[in-house]
């Protein structure tokens, strides 16, 4: 397996960029927890984060993109660290780790800002999952490739990636629903949802 190509270091554009961009969500994040989702407009949160509507459509496609568009983007993430995983590693275990690696890279506190948030607006909750179904076919033809397998004749690789990712969302589904009962770190609970499908424990 290849390794995949160095990253380039960002440019300052490209800081100021990312800058805007945390600023745009920080300021969602604010209001949608103080007022609500449905009760806070697109220009609400342009007018907080201090950018005119035209640098906020630059920046954001939709409100919703706000809360799902983060969660959804992590898949891009979780291959890059997939693909560098050490080659003999287990199909299984080089996923898992990717999926837990990206979600121990959440900062807390953003983590939480973003879950008191969209707990506001609870018909989106359920789309905010760690892998979006344009993205299942590459994640499904990279864990393939660690296999050995073809994925067009050979249906473990798409069952592994399947399995997995519905144990990490339903880790982080519990977590954002129950996140004030619990104190442990949310990438404990999709390492341990991840375990169980390495090694079920159907019984007591």
């Amino acid at each position: 397996m290849s390794n995949p190509p160095a990253e380039r270091p960002p440019t300052l554009r490209d800081r100021q960029r990312a800058q805007v961009h945390a600023d745009i969500h920080a300021a969602a994040y604010r209001l949608f927890t103080a007022r609500g989702f449905g009760n806070v407009t697109t220009e609400d949160i342009a007018a907080e984060a201090s950018v005119s509507p035209r640098t906020f459509f630059r920046h954001v496609a939709t409100k919703e993109d706000l809360l799902l568009g983060a969660v959804q983007r992590g898949n891009a993430a979780i291959a890059s660290l997939l693909m560098r995983r050490p080659p003999g590693e287990a199909p299984d275990a080089a996923l898992a780790a990717a999926i837990v690696s990206r979600v121990e890279s959440f900062d807390d506190a953003d983590l939480e800002n973003w879950r008191a948030a969209i707990l506001t607006a609870p018909e989106l909750l359920d789309r905010a999952t760690l892998l979006s179904a344009p993205d299942r076919d590459h994640m499904v033809e990279l864990v393939a490739a660690r296999m050995g397998a073809d994925p067009t004749a050979d249906g473990r690789p798409g069952l592994l990636v399947q399995l997995s990712f519905a144990a990490a969302d339903f880790a982080f589904q519990q977590w954002v629903r129950e996140r004030g009962t619990r104190c442990r770190p949310l990438a404990s609970d999709v390492a341990e949802a991840l375990a169980v499908v390495a090694h079920p424990r159907w019984s007591s």
